[in-house]
């Protein structure tokens, strides 16, 4: 796992879209997908935080809340500087390849200034979310996470056979 934090250290975290037919039909099998739908149509994803079986991992952002400057860190949530900047959840990510993303155009982006702030702090704090990551997958498969936790959870084994299979 220190090879892989090093070589994660050397790359830039991306501003990826998941496209909305692939959320759609992930959430035929998992409901908690997260909605790329109305105003969320163009939910920023952030990654690639860990690869597994050739499913590269990305995870949803928030954008800022109020709630989000009273909520703590946990290992399926991280709030992005305090929450000012919204919050990462890891407990919706997904797998996906790259026939299922785009990478955003901060520059032209409706959002880009927040878009901006998000991933330079990501990127300064990317070894915390690559860490707390891949442990929240680890601990999720394995059975170790607490169960409220881990009802928040995507099935991460189930979404990976079903990303083999929409993009075959």
């Amino acid at each position: 796992m220190r090879e892989e934090v090093t070589k994660m250290k050397e790359k830039k975290l991306l501003l990826i879209r998941v496209d909305e037919d692939y959320c759609n039909f992930l959430r035929k099998f998992d409901n908690k997908v997260a909605y790329n739908y109305d105003y969320k149509k163009n939910r920023p994803f952030v990654g690639v935080l860990f690869e597994i079986n050739d499913c590269k991992y990305f995870a949803p952002l928030s954008s800022p809340k109020p709630k989000h400057l009273k909520l703590k860190s946990k290992i399926d949530f991280l709030k992005i500087d305090g929450g000012r900047y919204g919050a990462v959840n890891f407990n919706n990510m997904i797998p996906v390849t790259d026939k299922n993303v785009v990478i955003i155009n901060i520059e032209n982006d409706k959002y880009g200034e927040l878009l901006k702030r998000q991933i330079y702090w990501l990127n300064r704090h990317k070894e915390k979310l690559y860490n707390q990551s891949k442990k929240l997958y680890s601990d999720y498969i394995c059975g170790k996470l607490n169960q409220n936790i881990a009802k928040r959870c995507c099935n991460f084994k189930l979404l990976e056979e079903k990303c083999e299979i929409y993009n075959k």
